[in-house]
């Protein structure tokens, strides 16, 4: 037991963590225009491995948890193909910042609920996760990432190469 968790699942949290941080760079670098292919990598890398460890998670059934990864990880292929086999031209620009943007969305969509189940100050203020306060956060989260991709799609342009 690692801080409580088994490895398996102290693993999905780092990678997750690592998913969260590497966005958030690669995030900023849409919104500035200055996008960095290793910070990229990182974040994609990290993304579609918090999918993959989160679907071999103990679960005895179909969870919500795994129909968002299953999401993910449709992004994120279209997020890989367009950078990596399109190289961002033509739509593929605005194509890959959306599903980029998306998939970081849905690791902060998660981020909250984990929040809201495990931090102890917040799960008395939503125990069965639809009360005022969750609905708030989530809705909070959605609108900043709406307002950011339509931010990015419209400033970043990638570096053309001859």
């Amino acid at each position: 037991m690692i801080l409580g968790m088994s490895p398996l699942l102290f693993l999905h949290v780092f990678i997750s963590l690592v998913g969260l941080v590497t966005g958030f760079i690669v995030l900023r670098g849409l919104l500035t225009g200055r996008a960095q292919a290793r910070w990229t990598a990182a974040f994609l890398v990290a993304t579609i491995l918090t999918s993959l460890t989160g679907f071999v998670l103990p679960a005895t059934q179909l969870l919500p948890s795994h129909v968002v990864g299953i999401i993910s990880m449709l992004l994120l292929a279209v997020a890989v193909a367009a950078l990596y086999i399109y190289r961002l031209a033509g739509a593929w620009r605005w194509i890959y910042v959306a599903t980029a943007v998306a998939s970081l969305y849905l690791n902060v969509f998660v981020g909250v609920v984990q929040s809201f189940r495990h931090i102890a100050f917040l799960t008395p203020l939503a125990p069965t996760e639809s009360e005022a306060p969750f609905v708030a956060a989530q809705v909070v989260v959605l609108i900043t990432f709406v307002v950011l991709g339509v931010l990015a799609a419209r400033r970043f342009q990638p570096v053309r190469t001859a």
